[in-house]
């Protein structure tokens, strides 16, 4: 094959992806390491980073896309998509493309995998070649992803050869071949300017500007590493300065689960809405680091400065897009292996197979060699399932199994996961968000993830533990992203129902919160017309919120302020809690217990529904009981339900945000 318009050989090849929380960009960096043995020259980058005819310069496409909110494309490839959704476009505008897609979904959303079914048939509709059908994970799987990852990828590595053979006396370069990484970390000596203003998540440096962060120096001519490596760059994320006011447990200190109250101010005026996220971007435990660093045998190199230095070299250089540079450098000058270590690479995750696969190149015993490249065979996923994902292994405790690896530092950034921020729906609202003028506000509520494995060992998550020890006044980089809820104060008279159990009460409280405020609003331009009765503001539609939890005492979330919510607005709240009595009540059998109010307000006014908490059962169980209380008090039949519910979603009346 050759390039359109040139003559150069084009055994190239685009693995694109839409990611929210890594997960698609994960398996993208996969498909890009299976290509690369197959002799292809491969760029692996977010949609957003290419526009759609640029996918032409090369050979296939693979795209590796996630669904977010309801049945959304990521925030990193929504301008892409934008593009392809243009009226006036041909229907062979693509019609030079080969491509095949995987999409990554979870089954307890109605919408499962809608991003990655319409990407996929919007391409064909330009004119876009299928190479390979589509490929379908879901996160509700036993085995997670991985169950028809493994099979869909080995299928597209068959494809791929066939269709794209090698050359004469060419082979697939084999797994125990390490490949050549796109960058290392190499010593550098680059110092930060004395008399800047920095600050990075209570420690660590990087200049800010009411609150937001700005580049610490000049553009580079060359993409920066650190994007590629890193992926330090969030589309459509806005980053900004936030100290910490309070962190507050809200749960006794005898209940199982640890939930906080956290409290953020910013100098500066943020708009947000309910459903938007806010990302608090963790660090390492300095005892983790230290161990990793004696583990590795790095404590000569860790101290020095590092930077990151690009080894690409390929003729074929000018088939490749420009990476996008990192909108905000977090890192501080001079950047060093253990910061590095402490703020980008996460060594508490759970190993995926292609980690395994690298590390086996690091290490002598040949025991040790042969029991890691048995984890990344295919046949062999129960028991990559059961020695990693099943016990919660970390990779910091794989590397002290495997004590005979020895990972050299310059590798440190492409064999360990980057760490990822977490994402939390902000819980504050109305007035909750203004703390004076020119002044933001930002109220999360945080389960904090701490248990115990099969194993009986004790488990806590990065963020978890960096979240525990935030004291009033530290300084945090976050950033603040839209979300997928779409609420819009022309929805202000319009009655809603929101179920949002546990932690999924947070978007509920900022939606009740800014329902409030709305409300304030009406009534003050109605105020000459004499329209509000004594003792409650009129002009909002009816606000219900079905809770559940497990005990009453220990974890009503905010039940004091539904108190006195209750007395100012049209607002019911209805509470199920599954332990306060022998036999366990959950939000779909109080949603059941309420039909003719639920009926009402969604048949007859027309009213919008809010799903929000735990993926999984929860959202399941609340659709069918809506359902039957369709069929109940509608007098029609389950199919007929079903398609009510059905056009409900496609009205935007049903929005469901779940994790």
């Amino acid at each position: 094959m050759t390039v359109p318009g040139g003559s150069k050989p084009n055994r190239t090849a685009a693995v694109v992806f839409g990611s929210e929380t890594g997960n698609a960009l994960d398996y993208a960096e996969e498909a890009g390491r299976l290509l690369e043995r197959l002799h292809f020259q491969t760029v692996v980058t977010s949609l957003d980073a290419l526009d759609p005819l640029s996918l032409a310069r090369f050979g296939f496409v693979v795209a590796v896309i996630s669904t977010t909110g309801q049945g959304d494309l990521p925030a990193n490839a929504r301008s892409f998509w934008r593009l392809l959704l243009r009226k006036r476009l041909p229907p062979d505008y693509l019609g030079s493309i080969n491509f095949t897609s995987f999409g990554l979904g979870d089954s307890s959303y109605p919408r499962f995998n809608w991003a990655a079914r319409k990407f996929h048939k919007r391409l064909i509709q330009l004119g876009a070649h299928e190479f390979l059908p589509r490929g379908e994970g879901d996160e509700q799987h036993e085995e997670g992803l991985d169950a028809t990852w493994v099979p869909w990828s080995a299928e597209l590595r068959r494809q791929v050869l066939l269709k794209y053979p090698l050359g004469e006396g060419l082979h697939p370069i084999p797994e125990d071949v390490l490949l050549q990484p796109k960058c290392l970390l190499s010593l550098a000596s680059n110092d930060t300017p004395r008399g800047t203003e920095l600050v990075c998540n209570g420690s660590d440096a990087f200049p800010i500007v009411n609150g937001i962060p700005i580049p610490d120096g000049t553009t580079p001519v060359q993409p920066a590493p650190l994007a590629a490596i890193l992926n330090t760059s969030d589309h459509n994320a806005q980053h900004l300065i936030v100290k910490v006011k309070q962190n507050r447990r809200l749960t006794p200190q005898g209940h199982w689960q640890d939930v906080r109250h956290l409290e953020l101010s910013c100098p500066a005026s943020i708009k947000y809405n309910p459903g938007d996220v806010l990302t608090i971007y963790p660090q390492n435990s300095l005892q983790d680091v230290d161990q990793i660093i004696e583990l590795m045998g790095w404590d000569p190199s860790a101290d020095q400065p590092v930077q990151f230095e690009s080894t690409n070299n390929m003729e074929e250089a000018d088939f490749y897009p420009v990476p996008p540079a990192p909108s905000n450098k977090l890192h501080s000058k001079p950047l060093t292996l253990r910061k590095v270590l402490i703020h980008y690479l996460d060594m508490r995750a759970i190993p995926r197979r292609s980690f395994f696969s690298t590390i086996a190149h690091f290490t002598n015993d040949d025991m040790h060699k042969e029991r890691l490249l048995e984890f990344t065979d295919p046949q062999y996923i129960d028991e990559l399932y059961d020695y990693t994902t099943r016990p919660r292994r970390s990779i910091l405790e794989v590397l002290q199994e495997f004590d005979s690896v020895k990972i050299p530092w310059q590798w440190a950034a492409n064999v360990l996961p980057k760490l990822r921020g977490r994402q939390f729906s902000i819980a504050s609202g109305g007035s909750c968000k203004c703390i004076a003028e020119g002044q933001t506000n930002f109220e999360l509520l945080a389960a904090i993830v701490r248990y115990k494995t099969v194993l009986k060992r004790l488990r806590e998550g990065v963020c978890t533990r960096y979240i525990t020890g935030l004291e009033p006044g530290t300084t945090l980089n976050v950033t603040l992203q839209k979300g997928g809820l779409g609420v819009h104060e022309s929805e202000a008279t319009r009655p809603v129902i929101m179920v949002g159990p546990g932690t999924g009460v947070a978007p509920m409280r900022s939606l009740i919160w800014e329902r409030y405020h709305w409300q304030q609003d009406i009534a003050a331009r109605r105020q000459a017309s004499a329209e509000i009765a004594s003792g409650r503001l009129k002009g909002i539609g009816e606000t219900v919120l079905f809770y559940g939890g497990r005990n009453q005492e220990a974890d009503f979330y905010y039940h004091q302020e539904w108190d006195f919510l209750e007395k100012e607005m049209p607002l019911q709240v209805f509470a199920a809690f599954s332990r306060d009595q022998p036999a366990k009540v959950y939000v779909q059998d109080i949603l059941k217990q309420q039909s003719e109010l639920v009926y009402k307000l969604l048949y007859y006014q027309d009213g919008i529904v809010y799903v929000c908490g735990a993926s999984g059962k929860m959202p399941r169980a609340v659709r069918a009981a809506l359902v039957e209380i369709f069929v109940d008090r509608g007098i029609m039949d389950s199919s007929a339900a079903e398609d009510y519910l059905q056009a409900m979603e496609k009205e935007g009346r049903y929005k469901q945000e779940t994790w």
